[in-house]
């Protein structure tokens, strides 16, 4: 499955299957909150967020990907992330953009 940032694929012609999405919805883990609030104290870089950031960002493209799979899509164009607060403490990410088939 090839997934761009870009609008055109270079070389290929291509028919529009529509909007594509995949999400992960990600709690903080009480321990890891505590360690990262001492971190933020001092400053410096919360690795385990950015861990956990990452990983919600791969669950997230993944699912877009099956998604688009599903659908019969080759590849998926105009890729883009969007985060938001769903509740206190948890954050969902999603992963979009629009699944197009190849045409010969």
């Amino acid at each position: 499955m090839l997934l761009t940032t870009t609008e055109n694929i270079p070389g290929k012609k291509y028919e529009i299957i529509g909007l594509i999405t995949g999400n992960m919805i990600q709690s903080k883990n009480i321990g890891r909150d505590f360690g990262q609030g001492l971190k933020s104290v001092v400053g410096g870089e919360l690795k385990d967020y950015t861990k956990m950031m990452n990983e919600s960002r791969a669950i997230a493209t993944q699912r877009m990907v099956e998604n688009a799979e599903a659908a019969g899509a080759d590849a998926v164009v105009c890729v883009r992330y969007t985060t938001s607060a769903v509740a206190a403490g948890a954050a969902e990410m999603v992963c979009f953009g629009t699944a197009v088939k190849f045409i010969d």
